[in-house]
């Protein structure tokens, strides 16, 4: 079955952690995989070639998305483009064995390669290319110019899309849907099975959850936070 259709209407568990934080351990983030693909995770997002290739190791029948982060995310981080932003970062993708790779579809600077490299690239690796895009105008040039996939994983995390949105940007995603001719997929604060309900009724074909189930020091950051009214 196509990759693109193997994760349509599926949810997409993203298993990551810096190397600065515990969970970064090899054997913290093998476990973090298994649990989630026990629990019904059928795709997973990675990032860098030692996941990747483990995941592959691990499961058979599991999509993985792989991408590349560097090690400190800079202060600057809203005004740069650092995931996958470079041929060299899909080659390393490609060879761990990624069945889709993502990468910043913003139009932001970039470092070195263009976008139409970088998705021409893939394409001719016969890999899936995945977008990840802050505007709804991204994610339109990103289709134009050949993505697979558009993502609307960086909305508000840009300089271009900054928002006081703590909810998911469903009206990106709406809009997404209605102007580009390929697959759309909602990742970005998503914390509820309400909130991954209205991402397909709104016609997402994947919905990527990440903080929510990976991320255990966000997670208990919202409980300890929680209004804290006197």
């Amino acid at each position: 079955m196509d990759v693109v259709e193997r994760i349509k209407n599926k949810v997409v568990i993203s298993v990551q952690a810096m190397p600065s934080e515990p969970l970064y351990n090899e054997v913290c983030m093998k476990a973090m995989m298994s649990s989630v693909v026990k629990g019904g995770a059928q795709a997973l997002r990675l990032a860098g070639e030692r996941d990747i290739r483990n995941a592959k190791e691990m499961f058979k029948d599991i999509v993985v998305i792989g991408l590349t982060k560097p090690d400190v995310i800079p202060e600057n981080w809203m005004s740069i483009v650092y995931i996958t932003p470079t041929i060299k970062d899909v080659k390393l993708l490609i060879g761990a064995g990624a069945d889709i790779i993502a990468f910043d579809g913003t139009s932001r600077p970039r470092p070195k390669d263009d976008l139409r490299k970088i998705i021409k690239y893939i394409r001719m690796n016969n890999k899936i290319s995945m977008a990840d895009v802050s505007t709804v105008q991204e994610g339109i040039a990103a289709r134009a110019l050949g993505a697979d996939i558009i993502s609307t994983t960086l909305s508000g995390y840009t300089l271009e899309s900054k928002s006081d949105l703590t909810t998911p940007d469903f009206g990106m995603l709406e809009k997404l849907v209605k102007v580009v001719d390929c697959p759309v997929v909602l990742e970005g604060r998503i914390w509820t099975v309400e909130e991954v309900n209205r991402a397909f009724e709104l016609g997402a074909h994947s919905v990527v959850i990440g903080s929510a189930v990976t991320r255990p020091q966000l997670i208990t950051k919202r409980f300890c936070t929680r209004g804290l009214k006197k």
